[in-house]
This record gives C-alpha cells, structure tokens and sequence, in this order.
C-alpha cells in the first residue's frame, strides 16, 4: 500500500493546501512589494505626494478589487470543472476566455471613472492641491487597471492548473521592473527626466503590461498549459459562462469592494483628521495590508480546493478542505499580530526613516495603528479564508450582504463616529476598521459551520473516493 493511502484525510487535505497556499500566497507578498515599492520612492518625494498618491490609490485599489471579484469567478469554475472531470479542456478554455473579456471590458469602464478621480476627491472634502495632484496621478496610473485584471485571469488560470509557481516568480519579476522603472522615472537617473510622481505611476503601467507578456510566454511554453488554447478563438462568445460568471463574479466584486472601500473610506477619514495621519495611515495599512497577504493566498487556495470537492460531489472532502485551510491561516495570523504588536517601529522603518526628527509625528501614529492592526489581524484572516471556502461552493451571495453588512454598516459608520466625533481621531478610524472585520468574520464563519443546514452542500451529494492534488 502506498504510504500516501495510510496519512489521514485531513492530514493529506493539509498538504494539498500548503501545496497550492504557499506559492499563492509568496505571490501576494511580493505583489504587495510590487506597491511597496511605490510608496517608498514616492514617500522620499514628500508628505504631500504621498498624501495625494495614496488618495488616487484608494480609488484604484477600490476598481481593482471590484475587477478581480468579477474575473475571480473563474476560480470556483475552473476548480469544479477540473473536479467533474479531470481532461475538461473545452470547460476550462470557455470560462479564462470569458474572465478575459470580463477584464478588458470592465477594465475600460474602470478607467472612465479614474478620469473623474480629482472631482471625486473634491466631492469628500479633500485639500484643492491634494486633490490636483492626485487627480493627475490616477488619470496615468489607471491604464494599469485593463493589463491587471487580465493578470488576475491567467494567474488564477496557471494557478488552478496546479502551476502556482509562475504567480510566484513573476511577481517576483515584476518587483524589479517596477523598481526600476521607479529608479529611472521619478528621480530622472541613466539621463531620463525626473518625472517625480509622475514617473512612479508611468512605472506602474509599464510593470503591469510587463506582467502580461510574462504570464502569456509562460501559458506559451508550458506544454500542460499551452493544450487549453486559452488565447485561441477569443472572439468567441460563451453567452451562458459569461452569465454564470457575472451571477458568481458580481457578489464576489461586492464583497470585495465593500473590504477595499473600507480602507479607502478610511483613508479619506484620515485626509479629513490631517495630512500626518494619513502619510502614517498609508505606511501602517501598508503593512497591514502586506501580512493580510498569506490569509488571502490561504484564501484562495480554499477556493479552489474546495472547487475541486465540490465537482467532484465529495461532501466530506469539502468540510476538510475548508477547515484544513481556516487551520493554516489563523496558525500565520496568529503570529503576525504577535510580530507587530512587539516590534512596530523596526517594521516601519523598513519604509520611512523613523529617526527622522520631521517623521516623529508620523511615525508615532503609525505605531497606534499598528498595535491596532495586531488585533484585527486574527478576524480579518478568518474572514479571507472563510469567504474563500465559501466561494470553494459556489456561495457568494450571502457573504456580500455580510460583507455590506459587516464593513459599512458596523464598521466605516464606527470609523467616522470615532475618527470624526471623538478626542481619538486616527485611532478612532481604525478601531472602526476592526469592528467591521470582525463582525463580518464572525457571520461567515456561522455560515461555514452550519453550510449543511444553509443547504451550500446539497444533500444529495456523496462522498467520492477522488482527491485532486
């Protein structure tokens, strides 16, 4: 008997799990480097073009994560058309290809609404000159919007086809374009202009279009990949994919944008409490933000491993998918919160030199964040993973109303109460965030528990002895 047949299930689950989790997850990290990036050349630029840059972001990360809910849909399609049957090319083909048209297509219309980016900012009470700047930054940066959401397609195309890895390395890559491009763009070196602000969001477009051209060399020269002919025919429609993309695809954008408004709503709180809070608000979510990375690569990785049961009708399969992948992601967020709740200081250095007699103010806001950002890490975490699971099942509807629910109506509203209305200001803001995470953790987690009794797993499908690797 093999050895693999005498690990236990759960066991086996936990591996298959890591298997896909980690280089998911190792990919997120450096993506989040990739902006990183970003903010460490720009911050040297002053508090003024970091306040104006992370406004245009908040926009553009709120319309990136609505494109990537929609195109994300092709996750849960993929996995379960690979969990009904293993060979099913035509299947896997039609949903990338319409996740494609997806992406271009509202990736357009993403772009219409950057070019209102400055009437926007006026429109919440920004600063007049804040608001300028950042309204000519997110009308370059938002050409970047269309390449990335095809990215998103195909990393999730290579990554549910048991080829992770490329998400990692090419992310990887796309890290020292993008400092690069930084390097020779904003502060003019090897003879170019010093483009200031505007060359960190040129260097942007130009690393998002190299992503493209990376995943499709890869898709190219893969002989596992390359059968799908994934680019072939694509002006061909699939009207009835397309239609079950947008009914999985739409919920999961809400939800989605209702995390990613949050934080942006925040951040236009803080342009409201003071122009330090938020440069310090920009550098805290940063890093909260970058440790949220391995929960939602976790998160991911549940979805399409409990795709994977879920075509295949295996139902206890599908419960040790979910739980094995809740069981990772508290195990990492447990110990991120310990590592900024002891150390915030030496973590903000990394990006703002905190012995700076002008960054003091700052940096001292930054450190309140984070010691709260240490306590929303364990639900935020929870909250990814679950929402994965569930999305594993094809479940989205319900969790955006708990997202809606949970992240505007507890949240942002104890966000602006506290921020606004009360002597804690910034911290306020924050406490706002962790209310509003844990409220929607809390909801999904009882959805995922009782998932039998919401009739997620119909009761009509048995356990099968398959277990897709």
């Amino acid at each position: 008997m093999p050895e693999s047949d005498n690990i236990h299930p759960f066991r086996r689950e936990l591996r298959a799990t890591l298997r896909l989790a980690g280089p998911l997850a190792v990919a997120n990290m450096l993506q989040m480097a990739v902006f990183a990036v970003d903010v460490i050349f720009v911050a040297r630029l002053g508090q003024e073009a970091l306040a104006a840059s992370s406004l245009a972001i908040a926009i553009v990360a709120v319309l990136m994560m609505g494109l990537n809910g929609v195109t994300g849909a092709v996750a849960p399609l993929i996995a379960a058309e690979i969990g009904r049957r293993s060979h099913a090319v035509r299947e896997v083909r039609c949903s990338t290809r319409m996740a494609l048209w997806l992406a271009v297509g509202l990736g357009v219309l993403a772009v219409a609404i950057c070019l209102q980016g400055e009437r926007i900012m006026l429109l919440t009470g920004q600063d007049p000159q804040v608001a300028r700047i950042a309204g000519h930054f997110i009308r370059i940066v938002s050409l970047a919007l269309v390449p990335m959401a095809v990215s998103n397609v195909l990393r999730t195309f290579v990554s549910a086809l048991g080829w992770p890895v490329f998400a990692t390395v090419i992310t990887a890559l796309a890290i020292g374009v993008n400092a690069l491009g930084n390097y020779i763009l904003v502060f003019g070196n090897f003879g170019a202009p010093a483009f200031g602000l505007t060359g960190s969001a040129m260097a942007s477009v130009i690393t998002a279009c190299a992503t493209v051209i990376a995943y499709v060399l890869a898709i190219r020269f893969n002989q596992r990949l390359r059968r799908f002919h994934v680019f072939g025919r694509f002006w061909r429609p699939e009207w009835q994919r397309l239609k079950q993309m947008l009914r999985l695809g739409l919920p999961i954008s809400a939800t989605l944008v209702a995390e990613g408004g949050l934080f942006s709503g925040a951040a236009f709180l803080m342009g409201r409490v003071g122009e330090t809070e938020l440069a310090a608000h920009t550098v805290a979510l940063q890093i909260a933000a970058f440790a949220f990375q391995v929960p939602f690569g976790i998160g991911q990785a549940a979805t399409i491993r409990v795709g994977y049961h879920y075509g295949a009708a295996d139902r206890d399969a599908i419960g040790r998918a979910g739980w094995a992948a809740i069981a990772t992601g508290m195990a990492f967020v447990g110990l991120s919160a310990l590592v900024m709740f002891l150390i915030p200081r030496t973590i903000i250095s990394a990006y703002v030199d905190v012995g700076a007699p002008e960054n003091a103010e700052m940096v001292a806001f930054a450190v309140q964040f984070l010691f709260v950002a240490a306590v929303f890490q364990l639900t935020d975490g929870l909250q990814a993973v679950v929402a994965g699971a569930l999305r594993g099942v094809q479940d989205t509807r319900v969790p955006a109303v708990i997202a809606i629910v949970g992240y505007w109506v507890a949240g942002f509203a104890t966000s602006v109460v506290l921020g606004l209305f009360t002597p804690m200001r910034g911290v306020g803001v924050w406490i706002g965030l962790a209310v509003g995470l844990t409220v929607a953790a809390t909801l999904l987690l009882g959805r995922w528990h009782w998932r039998d009794r919401f009739g997620l797993v119909p009761a009509s499908i048995m356990p099968q002895s398959g277990n897709p690797g």
